[in-house]
This record gives structure tokens, sequence and C-alpha cells, in this order.
């Protein structure tokens, strides 16, 4: 009888298995390629897919997503070819995600010119260096400094002073650079207000892959123990290294593109963008035969768009309020206050009258 219960027990597990991945690499309407890391990392490709699966389940639609081959060590070659099976297995549409599917993209939409593609993080892509822009192929991008800035300020303002910041893709991610860029001058302002001096630890290390790490984990476990406070985790499945070393360290985490506060009582806020929202968005204009107001047209969402905000119903900052997030929110969006996003390429150039930037 043990022996029976036991064999159920792997068909189980089987069937269970089967069912959690069934929407992979199966034909489909629509269709998600993957950025480097997980696909349900709690942040940027989870954001994207649930944008893809909302807009399918709503709409009757056949969904599947695609991960490049060799993970974290994925070629063009490799996204080319995650691309290519998608259309195969009869994609209409594809979403990709991440300034790094360029290279591929552009072959695809070349290849495949009957079939849309949309690149969240990215721009317009050409034929060529001076060809004409591939109107088969959406770009979506995002003003991530203003909820970095949003991020920045609401947690100086809540009390803290000592700050890091941990970027994903090595400091050549445009997304992650306009983050923390935007972290840093919400930063400055709030310290300007309260007239404190912030210090702000900021690296590249460790984050090209997008991925948890123990080098990750030991980084950041040694600014919690000599001081910092609070730690911007910018980059995908990054976040559980810090979040790790946050919590050994009873120190605080800032999540980035989705509400990350219900994967650690950790986090504080979360600086986030409307991923799902805006693939529901992108897939709508297709579907209602209005492509060629996306198509080859570079597309930036904000906060006149109700696209960068903070999770104001999960946070957990207590000396900041909902109605004073709001008032600067709105400041944002009528132009009183104005985000830069034209990062510097060193950080430790920044100057500010509060903010000391020492890039790790």
């Amino acid at each position: 009888m043990k022996k029976f219960f036991a064999i159920m027990l792997v068909v189980i597990m089987a069937v269970a298995m089967f069912a959690g991945c069934q929407k992979k690499n199966t034909e489909a309407e629509i269709a998600f390629v993957t950025d480097v890391g997980q696909l349900m990392d709690k942040s940027f490709n989870q954001g994207t897919w649930e944008g893809c699966e909302k807009y399918a389940k709503e709409h009757n639609k056949t969904y599947s997503y695609y991960q490049p081959a060799n993970g974290e060590n994925a070629t063009d070659a490799d996204r080319f070819e995650a691309m290519k099976a998608a259309v195969d297995n009869g994609a209409k549409i594809v979403v990709c995600a991440g300034f790094m599917q360029a290279t591929a993209l552009t072959q695809a939409a070349k290849t495949y010119p009957d079939v849309k593609f949309v690149f969240i993080d990215g721009w317009p892509l050409t034929d060529g260096k001076d060809g004409p822009v591939l109107t088969n192929v959406a770009p979506i991008a995002y003003k991530e400094e203003q909820a970095g800035y949003f991020a920045g300020y609401a947690v100086v303002m809540e009390g803290f002073t000592k700050l890091g910041f941990c970027g994903g893709g090595g400091g050549d991610n445009p997304a992650c650079c306009r983050y923390g860029y935007g972290f840093v001058q919400g930063a400055e302002a709030a310290a300007a207000v309260k007239n404190v001096n912030v210090e702000i630890n900021y690296s590249w290390q460790y984050g090209q892959s997008f991925s948890a790490s123990p080098e990750l984990q030991t980084m950041a476990a040694g600014w919690y123990s000599e001081g910092t406070e609070i730690i911007f985790a910018c980059g995908g499945s990054m976040f559980a290294s810090i979040t790790a070393a946050a919590s050994a360290n009873d120190a605080k985490v800032v999540g980035v593109d989705v509400d990350q506060s219900g994967e650690s009582n950790t986090v504080v806020t979360s600086a986030m963008k409307g991923l799902s929202n805006s693939v529901v968005w992108a897939i709508s204009k297709f579907y209602e035969d209005k492509w060629a107001e996306i198509g080859g047209v570079a597309t930036s969402l904000g906060v006149n768009d109700d696209a960068v905000a903070l999770p104001t119903a999960s946070w957990s900052l207590k000396n900041w309020t909902v109605d004073e997030y709001n008032t600067l929110y709105n400041q944002v969006k009528d132009g009183t206050v104005v985000v830069d996003a034209n990062y510097p390429a060193d950080m430790s150039t920044f100057a500010g009258e509060h903010v000391t930037v020492t890039v790790k």
C-alpha cells in the first residue's frame, strides 16, 4: 500500500509540474520572450508576463513564453531562436523584455515582417545603421527616473540617511541607470527639505546578469554592517540576495518594477513601473487594428500616463504620508518638479549639496 501511495505521489507531482509549465513553448497567438533571470522573478520578467497573461485570459487568446537558452549567458543567437520558436508556434505578436533583446529583435523583425513585436525597455529599431525604422516593432520605455525619485525622496523623508543602490546590467542598462539617478535626485531633494546630510553607496557589482548570488549578498551584508540602513535593490532576481542580507542585519530594502512588499518584510516601498498595464495596452493596439499608433514610435511612459508610482496601499512608511506623496506626484506631473533623465556615466560626479555618492 505504501508503494502504491508513493507511486501515486510521483504521478501527482508530475501532473502538477506539467500543469505549471504547460504555457511554455506551446502553440499560441501571444508570446513572451523573457529577459535574463527567471520568469517568475517577482520583478521585471514577471510583471511583463502578467500583462501578456492578463490580456490573453480576458480576450480568450492563447499565450506562451520562451526563455532563451543558456540563461544568464544567453547570446543574441539564443534570443533570436526563442523568437523564431514563438513565430513557428503561431505567435502573431511577440513581447520581448529587456534592452539586451535589441540585436536579436532587429533580426526577427526583418525575418518576420508580418509578425508584430513589443520591445519592453526598448527604442525604435532600424533596418541597418541608416535604414528605415522597423514599424513592426513597438518600443516601450519608462521614465524610471521618476519612480526612483519618489523612492529616494520617500526613504529620506522617512528618516533614513545612509542609503544604498545596487543596480543590474553592470551600468549599461538605461532603465536601471535612470532608476538609480532618480533615486539620488529624490534623496537630495528630501535631504534639502529636512536639512540633513545623506550618504549613498552606489554599485553595479555582481549585477551584470540581474541574478542573485552569494557575492552580492556578501557585499550587501557588508554595507549593512557598516551602517547602511536601506538598499534600493534594482535588478530582477538580485532582490533575493539583498533581502536576505537585510533580514540578517535587521535592515531595509526598496523594491523595483512591481510592488515587492509581499516578498519580504524588509521592503519599505517599491519604485514601480506599469509593466503589466503597458503590455496590455500595446497588445490591445494590435488587436484593435491601431498598431500604426505605436509601431516604430518611441513611447516613454511616466507620471502623465500613470505608469510609474509607489505602492501607497502596501508601503510601511510611517513618517511620510500618502497625501504628501500625492502632492509630490502632482508636482512632477504638472512640471513644478522636474526629474532629470540624463544620468551621468559616473555617479561619483553627482554634485549634491546634501547627498554624497560613493561608487563602490
